[in-house]
């Protein structure tokens, strides 16, 4: 496993990105992104994944949750935020914890 880092996303949410050295991924549709994800995941230790993309593939995103790596993170596009991140990882601590301490979810 390489420490390398991933953003996948629109256009616009991941061009920043590219100026800090990070690989970025342009991905718009939900067979691209799913397959996108399949073939990069063995290659990166954090893949960062705009909240509205991971939203439509989280099926795909699933699929690594029980896995050290990569680390798949919903970070905001630049539309703004789905809240879709925020509720997976108030998932994750109470799994985690064993009680909502975020609540988030209420």
């Amino acid at each position: 496993m390489t420490n390398k880092i991933a953003v996948i996303g629109d256009k616009d949410s991941v061009l920043v990105f590219r100026a800090l050295g990070v690989d970025v991924f342009d991905a718009s549709s939900y067979f691209e992104t799913s397959n996108l994800l399949k073939n990069i995941a063995n290659d990166y230790s954090i893949i960062l994944i705009t909240d509205d993309i991971a939203q439509e593939i989280q099926g795909t995103i699933e699929r690594f949750v029980d896995k050290a790596y990569p680390a798949i993170i919903p970070i905001p596009s630049s539309k703004g935020s789905t809240g879709f991140g925020l509720k997976q990882l108030s998932m994750y601590v109470e799994k985690a914890v064993g009680i909502d301490i975020l609540n988030i979810n209420r």
